[in-house]
C-alpha cells in the first residue's frame, strides 16, 4: 500500500492562506499589487521550491555517499509561465551551481540525472505536464 500524505490549510482573511505540513507552518499570500498583503510566496512559485527542495535532497544525499565534498550548492529553478488563464507553467529549467576544489563533473551530471530520472518525485510529476530541462555550473573554490 502506498503512503498518503495529507496538509491542511485555512484561510486567513483577504488572499492569505495558512499550510500546516508536519507541525510547520506556511503562509502563502498574493503581491499588493494583486490584492493581497504580501506575507507569503503565492502557490505557483512554491512549485519552483519544491522541485529544487526535492532535487537537492536528492542530489546531496547520493553525493554524501560518493563522499564527494563541496562547499555549497545554489538551486535555481526558473519557471515559464503561459499569457492565458489559468496561467500555469508550461517550462522549468534547473540550474545546479556547485561551489568547492576540482569537483568531479562525472558524478555531479551522474546524481543530477538519477534525481531527475529515478528518485525525484516532484520532478517525475513535472515532467509529466510540462518540459523540464537543468544544467550544471561549477564554480572553483
Amino acid at each position: 500500500m502506498s503512503d498518503k500524505h495529507s496538509i491542511k490549510t485555512q484561510w486567513k482573511g483577504n488572499l492569505t492562506f495558512q499550510s500546516e505540513i508536519n507541525d510547520h507552518k506556511l503562509i502563502m499570500d498574493a503581491p499588493e499589487s494583486a490584492g493581497g498583503n504580501n506575507l507569503g510566496p503565492g502557490p505557483k512559485k512554491l512549485m519552483l521550491a519544491a522541485m529544487s527542495g526535492c532535487t537537492g535532497m536528492d542530489v546531496v544525499s547520493m553525493l554524501r555517499k560518493m563522499r564527494v565534498e563541496f562547499d555549497a550548492l545554489d538551486i535555481e529553478v526558473q519557471g515559464d509561465l503561459t499569457d492565458e488563464n489559468p496561467k500555469h507553467y508550461y517550462h522549468m529549467h534547473v540550474i545546479y551551481k556547485f561551489t568547492g576544489k576540482n569537483l568531479p563533473m562525472d558524478k555531479l551530471e551522474k546524481v543530477v540525472k538519477m534525481s531527475e530520472e529515478t528518485y525525484c518525485g516532484v520532478g517525475a510529476l513535472y515532467r509529466k505536464a510540462i518540459e523540464v530541462s537543468s544544467e550544471i555550473v561549477v564554480v572553483e573554490s
